[in-house]
């Protein structure tokens, strides 16, 4: 079944703004209102350890297992990376360990400079590797992806030079806004 589209379109904030954690965690709960009763939540934290622009989802990932949470389902942190080598793999062990997954997908992007420190939030998969010219399997129903640095020329090694301090912030945005939009939709369900 298709999910009619959310009127507003994705959703733009920067990890600087006091009321980023807010706007993703509403925009976030609007997703999750229209979960069916028998799908579970998958939250799949893309990048690795080995680059710091790239670390935005492992370390987000690290951050939002903090929580400890029975309401999600959690893959890809600095412990347990999800990359291109084990993504395929992955979303495999996903879809056998869960019937019905909703699947929300948090990757690092490279975009133009007036962009970088924003965190994206839309309807649909998010592309892995798109930013280094890699073609791997797009992941999720929707998607968190934080802008860590400019593209263009040399995008390898953009990630690379990445201020961690970035990367950090951001991850631990996404992170507490996630954990935030899941547990006041799983009270919400409770309650039901």
């Amino acid at each position: 079944m298709i999910r009619a589209p959310i009127d507003n379109g994705p959703l733009k904030v920067f990890y600087t703004d006091p009321a980023a954690s807010l706007h993703l965690s509403s925009r976030l709960g609007i997703y999750l209102q229209r979960l069916r009763p028998h799908e579970r939540i998958a939250v799949v934290c893309l990048g690795t350890d080995r680059s710091t622009g790239d670390a935005l989802g492992p370390l987000a990932g690290t951050a939002l297992g903090k929580f400890r949470s029975s309401a999600f389902d959690l893959y890809g942190t600095i412990a347990d990376p999800v990359h291109a080598m084990n993504l395929d793999s992955t979303l495999e062990r996903l879809r056998q360990s869960t019937r019905y997954p909703f699947v929300i997908g948090v990757d690092a992007s490279l975009g133009k400079p007036a962009s970088v420190g924003s965190i994206h939030l839309g309807e649909g998969p998010i592309h892995p590797g798109a930013g280094v010219n890699k073609k791997l399997t797009p992941v999720g129903d929707i998607h968190l992806s934080g802008v860590v640095n400019i593209g263009g020329i040399l995008d390898h090694y953009v990630l690379q030079s990445t201020r961690l301090h970035v990367v950090m912030r951001m991850a631990d945005l996404i992170a507490r806004s996630l954990y935030s939009a899941i547990r006041t939709y799983s009270n919400e369900r409770a309650a039901e």
